[in-house]
């Protein structure tokens, strides 16, 4: 399973957040330029997250973004199923498009299936809290002085 650049985006951004102190604020401009990655793709990215109730958004002079949610509430397996738009791993995921002539007999998709279930079971054992649990060493990297 490959997560897509927006997934690994998505997670970036939260990261980020949570390895900032909790009243301090960041910008696009300043997670683009951290890991550099283009603004207009953050920018999508950091909508869908306050669409998504992640992130929220300080509007006006000296505003910027921050978390809404404490990082230890915020479910990696969650922001994965809300980011990625594709679970088919195999044609024959796909009730409607699938011409695989093999898909009544084979056994394949269940395994396949539960290989999926498990992948998704071990990213809801963890929050965004257990990748900054390192603050210092992610703070020399993110927010070099």
């Amino acid at each position: 399973m490959r997560l897509t650049l927006y997934t690994d985006y998505s997670l970036r951004v939260l990261i980020f957040l949570a390895a900032k102190p909790e009243d301090e604020l960041s910008t696009v401009a300043e997670i683009s330029e951290a890991f550099t990655i283009s603004k207009n793709h953050l920018t999508k990215v950091v909508h869908e997250l306050g669409k998504a109730g992640f992130i929220e958004t300080v509007r006006g002079r000296g505003g910027g973004i921050r978390l809404k949610v404490r990082p230890e509430h915020i479910n990696i397996g969650n922001v994965v199923r809300k980011t990625e738009d594709d679970f088919q791993l195999v044609e024959c995921f796909n009730r409607e498009s699938n011409q695989c002539v093999l898909a009544p007999a084979c056994r394949l998709k269940g395994v396949l299936q539960e290989a999926l279930q498990a992948y998704l079971a071990v990213l809801d054992r963890y929050t965004i809290e257990d990748f900054v649990q390192n603050k210092d060493e992610i703070g020399l990297l993110l927010f070099p002085r």
